[in-house]
Formats: C-alpha cells, structure tokens, sequence
C-alpha cells in the first residue's frame, strides 16, 4: 500500500483548505470527505514561523476519530509536490493509510446536498466495511518526535485554514473543530503550514 501508486491524499489540517492546497500547486481530480478510525486531531507539531504556537497533527488512540478532505490526486506523483510544504521527512512523515469515506446514507447534510457521487469502487479502488463505507489508501503525514511539543495551541489563521473545509466534515466535528482556542492571530505566510 506504500507505493507511488496510492492516488489519494488525506488532508486534517490546514490543508483540508481545498484553496490552499491548489495554490500550492496539486492537481486534484476530486474530494470528498472521509475519515480515520484509531487517530485522533492534536496541535503539537511545533510551528517555525510561530514561536509558542503548533500545528496539527494525529496520534495513534484507539476509539477516536479523524475527520478530514480526501483529494483524488490527478496522478501518483503529484504528492510529491506536497512534500516540501510539510517539510518531509524533517517535520513529518509521509505514510499510507486506509481512509475511510462515508456512504451516501451516513455522509454529513453538505456533502450530501451538493458533494461528489459515490465512489466507484473500481475508480477508487476502495473496498466496502461492514458499515457500507468505502476504504480507500490514501498518504497522510505524521509529525516527527523531534518536531512535536504537547500543551500548545493553533495560530488563529491555520485554524481557519482548516475550518474551510467545513462541507467536508460532519456538522459535530466541525462544531468541536470551531471551539479549538487559539494561540494567538498571525500572518500566515510561507511554507511547513502542514
């Protein structure tokens, strides 16, 4: 599942900014939201530009969620442009993961009203769970130990960045999302926005 022919890429935090992500130059087929089981959303991916301030990141904890924006990338290759902005592998790591993508049934009100048509399965070479949502590998990307420093707080314009992706996220994950408190207002310029 590691290989250059994973073709999705799963996006938690600023980057669930469909915008940000084709200013930074990915040529993006579709998206959709999805999520993963066993993770969970934590700000401790310590911020360059932001001194005191993090950035996201998931941490292995079983019974948690992750919710996020599943990009369909126009090719396998196209991650590649994705790895200087997060600074991999010095910031974080890129991996492939198994995203899970709602059924239509279970997909949050946006996404259903005005979002994309189910997966074909043989387009997406996603597999069905017993719930009926599609399994897809997709790359994400892991904070690096060295990177990371508990107890800190999102610049207020990186959360923001995330909060654009709200037809993509359940209305609850989004509500939780949209009460994160902040470190502190800043200019958000330049790359390792991850």
């Amino acid at each position: 599942m590691a290989s250059l022919s994973v073709l999705h890429y799963f996006a938690y935090g600023s980057n669930m900014n469909p915008a940000r992500v084709r200013a930074r130059g990915l040529e993006v087929a579709d998206l959709r939201g999805a999520y993963l089981t066993g993770l969970k959303l934590v700000f401790d991916k310590v911020s360059r530009q932001h001194p005191g301030a993090a950035h996201a990141n998931i941490v292995y904890a079983p019974g948690e969620r992750v919710e996020g924006v599943l990009y369909r990338l126009a090719s396998a290759a196209e991650i590649l442009k994705m790895d200087p902005f997060e600074r991999a592998p010095w910031n974080y790591g890129r991996d492939a993961v198994l995203v899970r993508v709602p059924c239509p049934a279970s997909a949050g009100k946006a996404q259903a009203a005005t979002g994309p048509a189910p997966l074909r399965r043989s387009e997406y070479d996603a597999v069905a769970d017993a719930s009926g949502d599609s399994m897809v590998p997709a790359w994400t990307y892991f904070a690096n130990p060295a990177a990371r420093r508990p107890g800190l707080k999102p610049p207020a314009e990186y959360l923001a960045h995330m909060l654009a992706g709200r037809d993509y996220l359940s209305a609850d994950y989004f509500r939780w999302l949209a009460r994160t408190e902040v470190a502190f207002a800043t200019a958000d310029s330049g790359p390792e926005n991850a």
